[in-house]
This record gives C-alpha cells, structure tokens and sequence, in this order.
C-alpha cells in the first residue's frame, strides 16, 4: 500500500462513527418496513469495533450482514463501489454503467430461439437494462417470436430488472387492453402505478415461466405478474423473494448504500413476493426445468 493510499484509508476509518450515525438515520427514516428499522439501525450501532482495520470492501460485506441480519432483506446491502459511489440510479455515473451493461448483455435478452414444434424460448439474464436502454432488444426478440405456438421465459438466471421494463415486456404477452400491474409505494412518497401498453405485434400463446432460487427481483416479479394474471405456469424452484424496490445513496466516495424504501403491490394479488418468493405451480430442480416444462406442454396437467 503507498503513502497516499495508507492515509486515504486513515482518514477513512476515522470517519466510522459518523458513516455508521448516517446510516442508522437513513434506516430509521427511510426503510420501507418501518416496524424492522429500529433493529437493523440498532444493530449497526454496535459494529463500530468490528469496522476498525478494516478496507472498504471488508467493511461493506460486515455491513451487510448485519443489515440483513433482522429480516434477510437481500435489497438493503451496503456496496463497495472503488469507481465511486453515486445517489440516485439516474445520475450520470448510473446512466453510464446501465448503458455499457445494456450493449455488452443485450439488455438482458441473453437467448431467443425457436425449438422444433414451434415452441420459442426467451431466456433473460443476467437482469433487464432500463426500458429505454432494454427496448430495442425486447422489440427484437418478441419479434423472432412472433410466430411461436407456446412461449417458455427461462428466468433461471435472472437478477432483476426496472418495473418499466417488465410492463414493456408484459405488453406483449397480455392483449389488446392496458393491463394494471402493480402499484409501488414509497415511504412518505406518492404512489406510482404501472400499466402495460400493448404492443402491436403480441403473443397469444401459452407461456410456461422457468425459475431458480437465483431468480430475484425485476424477474420475480415478471413471473408474478403472469402467475397472478394467470397468463402463466411457473416451472422449476420458488424464487429468492426480494420485492422491494431501492434507491441508493452515497455512505462515503467508494462505499454506496441500497436503501429499500419501496413496496411493490400486485394488483390482483394486493401484495408481493417479499421473502416467500414466487411459488411454482409445477415444482422441479431448476436444472430441469427446461425439460419439465416441454413435457408439460405435450402434456399438461396442472
């Protein structure tokens, strides 16, 4: 380590008490489960010994731990970020970041093909870019679709993805109508609603939903949105159960908290996949989900 570097972190580690009052405040006032804020911000009170010596990533794998210690809210995490932290997901440093992930992941339309029998095959991964980044790349891909008999979503390997994105991809999968989604609710904010906006060329087919308990997030919910509109049978392991939307904010120059400040709220079901995850109608190792869901379509019985 140089001089420089050796005193940048000094300089860090002496500002612990603060970073952790910070981020108490910010639990306390901002965290969507107000009833679980007073622990987890409780919680983080006492790491302060624990932080001492340690490196920015070190220290922000500790804060997670604790953080998530309470509920297991795999949203609220503290991230060591060395190009530089950032408030906001639309700020330049994001918008940056979202753009070179789009082009490199395809907007996270990693496989589209067409199987023998007319079956197609939309595999999302590793999670769905902001719908005006997304866009081009869902238009492409529903449009290889277009003439598929049956559709499998294959959310195996499916992270997340932005609301806006999913009801883009859910315009082309729920007919000719505007079709009302969810509704996010911010702590001591308005709410938002999404809608679809039907697409001109839609699928009617029928849709089979493969998932993992790696599926988290934006995926999730597009499974949930299907399963509970019935458009859909989900196939393979109930996912990770993560349905709170975050916001991020700066702690210090390389340490970024994801705050979860948000519910989302289905608007059949009133409420989510938070913690219980979505639950498959035909349960199987994710592995196999591909072939089990192909056999269902010969021959379906759920």
């Amino acid at each position: 380590m140089s001089l420089a570097q050796a005193r940048c972190l000094t300089a860090f580690m002496t500002g612990i008490p603060e970073l952790l009052d910070r981020l108490q405040a910010l639990v306390r006032e901002r965290y969507i489960l107000e009833s679980d804020a007073p622990a987890i911000a409780g919680g983080v009170a006492e790491l302060a010994p624990e932080l001492a010596g340690l490196e920015p990533e070190a220290m922000a794998e500790t804060l997670t731990r604790r953080l998530q210690r309470v509920n297991n809210d795999r949203h609220l995490r503290v991230r060591h970020r060395p190009q530089g932290a950032a408030t906001g997901f639309g700020g330049a440093e994001y918008e940056a970041l979202h753009a070179a992930e789009a082009q490199r992941n395809a907007g996270g339309i990693r496989q589209v093909r067409l199987l023998d029998g007319g079956t197609g095959v939309l595999q999302i991964a590793p999670y769905l870019s902001p719908v005006h980044l997304a866009e081009p790349y869902v238009r492409a891909a529903f449009t290889l679709l277009a003439s598929a008999t049956s559709l499998v979503i294959d959310l195996r390997e499916g992270r997340g993805g932005t609301p806006r994105t999913v009801a883009l991809i859910c315009g082309y999968l729920l007919g000719k109508e505007p079709v009302h989604l969810q509704d996010i609710e911010e702590r001591g904010g308005p709410t938002r609603q999404y809608w679809t906006t039907p697409a001109a060329t839609r699928i009617d087919a029928p849709i089979l939903v493969l998932t993992s308990r790696q599926t988290f997030s934006g995926c999730e919910e597009l499974a949930y949105n299907l399963q509970a509109l019935q458009r859909a049978k989900v196939v393979g392991e109930t996912t990770g159960g993560g349905a709170h939307p975050v916001e991020s904010i700066a702690l210090t120059d390389v340490l970024e908290l994801h705050l979860p400040s948000a519910r989302s709220v289905n608007a059949v079901t009133r409420t989510n996949w938070e913690q219980v995850g979505v639950v498959p109608d035909l349960t199987c190792a994710a592995e196999d989900a591909l072939e089990t869901a192909l056999r269902h379509q010969e021959s379906p019985k759920v």
